[in-house]
This record gives structure tokens, sequence and C-alpha cells, in this order.
């Protein structure tokens, strides 16, 4: 059995077919081509039902063969036949299992996505054993109301100096009390004599969100996630390929204000979308509704099943 992830999953396909194996693929964006919206990563306008679909279908192509290219000798000495547009044929005509990780509350199933293609709910990362909240953090949130958490997960700022002075100017314009996270940007430095923030490392989503007023991040589909799940607004941020999609959705679903887009950010911006996410109550109305409904779904029971079937 094999589970191929991601754009590199036309790989995993070969493999699997070469060794005869069953296979199934699984995604967190939603990739396959439909008329709804326009493929994540590219832009968030569509371009109506055939462009979405036109534009899906080469991006699809083009992308997983950018992958591909340098595998390409691999797959000759192995005898591993097939291109990129033969592999996808065969997987549409054979029906082939498809699994995507995200809820159908915040991206409904496209109704033109053939047979054997999937929306599961998400796949929740399991929460820390043994972790438990630091000292410092635990008083700051019992010091006062509830504080917005600000923080950019992986992504890497070239000018992370400039983007801190950002984020306490318009924390100080919203009015707010700020949980900010270092991050692999290493934001913060310019906040830590500021008495309402609080700089942190590393802590779970699925305990620290619950407990903000609301989310400040880059819109990635995991971080997305976590701030639906805890019924909290959310202000996105997003910077690149498929940020952009999912804080388009965030906005349609109304559980937050529309995107600041990172290259445009400023302290007025998020200053304005902050105060907005903390004092309009219909985000917080809206958030907790999604955040009930998520908590009804199990992503990984479908994902089972199919692999029990395959495998029988």
């Amino acid at each position: 059995m094999l589970l191929p992830a991601g754009m590199a999953w036309f790989g995993g396909y070969r493999i699997a077919e070469y060794l005869g194996l069953p296979s199934i693929g699984l995604a967190l964006q939603p990739a396959h081509p439909t008329s709804q919206f326009p493929p994540p990563g590219l832009m968030t306008r569509s371009l109506g039902g055939w462009g979405n679909r036109a534009l899906a279908s080469a991006l699809m192509i083009a992308g997983a063969g950018a992958l591909d290219r340098s595998s390409k000798p691999l797959w000759a000495q192995e005898g591993m036949p097939g291109s990129i547009r033969e592999l996808y044929r065969r997987q549409e005509a054979t029906r082939w299992p498809f699994f995507y990780g995200f809820s159908p509350a915040v991206v409904p199933r496209p109704p033109d996505w053939r047979e054997g293609i999937e929306v599961t709910g998400y796949w929740w990362p399991e929460h820390p054993a043994g972790w438990t909240p630091p000292a410092d953090l635990e008083r700051f949130l019992a010091a006062g109301a509830p504080p917005v958490f600000v923080g950019f997960g992986s992504r890497n700022p070239a000018d992370a100096a400039r983007i801190t002075a950002v984020v306490a100017d318009a924390r100080r314009r919203a009015g707010v009390r700020m949980v900010t996270q270092a991050g692999w940007a290493g934001l913060g430095g310019a906040l830590q004599d500021d008495d309402d923030v609080l700089v942190i490392g590393e802590a779970p989503h699925d305990w620290l969100f619950p407990k903000m007023a609301a989310v400040v991040h880059h819109a990635g589909a995991g971080t997305t996630a976590a701030g639906l799940r805890a019924g909290v607004p959310t202000v996105s941020v997003p910077m690149i390929t498929d940020q952009p999609f999912w804080a388009s959705r965030v906005t349609a679903l109304g559980v937050g204000p529309a995107a600041v887009p990172y290259k445009s950010l400023t302290a007025w911006s998020l200053g304005a979308a902050i105060s907005d996410a903390v004092n309009r109550d219909s985000y917080r109305t809206r958030a907790q509704a999604i955040a009930k409904q998520l908590a009804t779904e199990d992503g990984t029971l479908p994902v089972i099943r199919a692999l029990d079937r395959l495998t029988a």
C-alpha cells in the first residue's frame, strides 16, 4: 500500500502501478480541476467555469511535470512508463481514490469532481505528549482580557524587523493585548518591553487559539484550520502559494475581515483589521458555528475505511 501525497502523488502512483500495489492519493489543498474556483496558488479571482477548469488542469500537469523532471532517469532505468498526462488519464479513468483533508464546511466538495475524490474533513495533528504551557504564558493570559495571537509560522520574512515594528504599532492602534509567536522569522525583538505583549516560542494551536480574542496569521492550510477549530475570528495575512485561497475562504465564511496581503502590510491596515475582528460580533458568532460543525467531523475515518477496503 502506498499513500502518495501532494503533487508528488504522480510519482507515487507510478511506483504503485509498477509494483502492483494498491494506492490512494492525499492532499490538503484542492488541486483537481473544477469550475467552482481557480486553482489555489495562482489567483482567487474566478475565470468562469471553463477558465477555472482549464487553468487547474494545466497547472496540475505542469506542476507535477516539474517535480517529475528530476526523477525521469530513474523511471526510465526501472522501466516505469507513463508521462504525467498519461498517468492522470489513468487516474481519472480508473476512479483512483483521492482524499482531501479539509472540511466540506470550509470548501464544499465541487459537484463536478469525479467519483472517487472525497473531502473528508481535517486531519488534526496530535497534541504534543507531555506539553505544558510555560508559566509566563499562563500568567499573561490570566492577567487581562483575551489577547490577539500574531504569528507567521515557518515563513521567514527578510524584513522581520520591519514586520515586528508594524505589529507593535498595529497593536497600539487596535488597543489589544497580544501574544506573538517568534516563528522562523524571529519576530518580537522590539516587542519585549511592551507589557501588553508576550513573545512565545512553539505552542500547540489546539490549546492556545481558543484562549485568543482573534488570530492573525499567514493563512496556511493548517493554521487556518486551527483558527476555525478554535471558533475565533481570523485576520489573514497571506504571502504565497495557497495562502490567498484559504484567506479568501475565511472572508467568504464570514469568520474574519478581508485579507491584508503581506506585500502591502502596514500598521494602519493590520490595526484596522484586528480592531474589526475583535469588535464585530458576527465574526465570532460565525466562527463558533463553523467550529461546532468541525467538531462533528472525523476526517481520518474515510481514509481508514479506504485502506481497509484496499488491503482486504
